[in-house]
C-alpha cells in the first residue's frame, strides 16, 4: 500500500518508538500527525518532519476525534500507529497479608485505560474515517499497527496490569482485523522486546544497566533500537498481504519471571 500523499497518525510519537515510526513514515511521503501529550517534543518533531502536532491524551475520546478529523482534512488518512502506552510494576498482593497492600486498583485501571482502551478508541475512530477513502487497486483503504509487548506472553513478576493491557491488544488483533476487512482496512500488532528508549535514562549507569539487560537477549545480545521496530511497523503498513498478525520483534528473548 502506497502511503505517499496521505496522512498518518502516530500516538506516543514525541519520543522513542513512536518518534522513529513518525520519521520513517514521513520519509515514505506521508504527512504525519504527531499525537502526544508532550507538546514541546511533539511540536519539535512535527517541525522536523513537516508534520502536524496534535495534543492527544488517548483516554480522551474527544482529543482522538480531533486528531483523526485533523488528519483527514489534510489528506486521506491511510495509516495509524498506536504507540502510546505506560507501564506499572506492582505485585498482586503485598507481603503483610493486608488488603490495603494489594495491587493499586486505580493504577491497574489507568494502565488498561491508556494501553488497551485508548488503543481501541483510536482504532475505531481512525478506521471509521479510513472507511470513507477511495480504495486503491487492491481494494485497500488503510492500515493500522498496534504496539503490544512481549509482556503479553512473558509477563514478569509485578507486570499484571501491563501484561493484561498488552495481552488485550494481542487478543483483539484477529477479531478487529476481521471486522475491518469488509472495509479494506488491515490491522496488525507488533510486540517489541527490550528496546532502547528514554525510559532507561542516560549516562554511564544507564548504559551499564542496558548492557546487562541485553545479555538476556538470544541474539544479538543487546537492546533493540527504535528504528528496528519502526521498520517493521512500516512493513506492516505498506505490505498489502500483512494482515491480522502479531509479530514479536525481540531478538528471540523469552522473559524470565523477574
Amino acid at each position: 500500500m502506497d502511503i505517499s500523499g496521505s496522512t498518518a497518525i502516530v500516538t506516543g510519537a514525541a519520543s522513542g518508538i513512536g518518534a522513529a515510526c513518525a520519521r520513517q513514515l514521513a520519509a515514505k511521503g506521508a504527512t504525519v500527525v504527531v499525537a502526544d501529550l508532550q507538546a514541546d517534543k511533539g511540536e519539535a518533531l512535527a517541525a522536523e518532519i513537516n508534520g502536524v502536532f496534535a495534543q492527544v491524551d488517548v483516554t480522551s475520546t474527544e482529543q482522538i476525534t480531533a486528531a483523526v478529523n485533523a488528519a483527514a482534512e489534510i489528506a486521506p488518512l491511510r495509516a495509524v500507529v498506536n504507540s502510546a502506552g505506560i507501564g506499572w510494576a506492582q505485585r498482586t498482593i503485598g507481603r503483610d497479608g493486608q488488603i490495603e497492600s494489594a495491587h493499586d486498583l486505580d493504577a491497574f485501571t489507568r494502565v488498561i485505560a491508556i494501553n488497551l482502551i485508548g488503543t481501541f478508541d483510536m482504532v475505531r475512530q481512525a478506521a471509521t474515517v479510513m472507511s470513507r477513502n477511495e480504495p486503491d487497486a487492491d481494494g485497500q483503504r488503510g492500515a493500522i499497527v498496534n504496539l503490544a509487548s512481549v509482556a503479553a506472553f512473558d509477563g514478569q513478576i509485578g507486570q499484571a496490569s501491563y501484561s493484561a493491557s498488552k495481552g488485550g491488544v494481542v487478543g483483539m488483533t484477529l477479531p478487529v482485523a476481521r471486522d475491518l476487512s469488509a472495509s479494506g482496512i488491515r490491522l496488525n500488532t507488533i510486540a517489541p522486546g527490550l528496546i532502547d528508549t528514554p525510559i532507561y535514562g542516560e549516562g554511564p549507569e544507564s548504559e551499564a544497566f542496558k548492557a546487562k539487560l541485553g545479555e538476556s537477549v538470544l541474539f544479538p545480545k543487546r537492546l533493540g533500537v527504535p528504528d528496528e521496530l519502526a521498520s517493521m511497523v512500516v512493513e506492516c503498513l505498506t505490505n498489502s498481504y500483512m494482515n491480522a498478525e502479531v509479530i514479536r520483534v525481540d531478538g528471540g528473548i523469552r522473559m524470565p519471571p523477574k
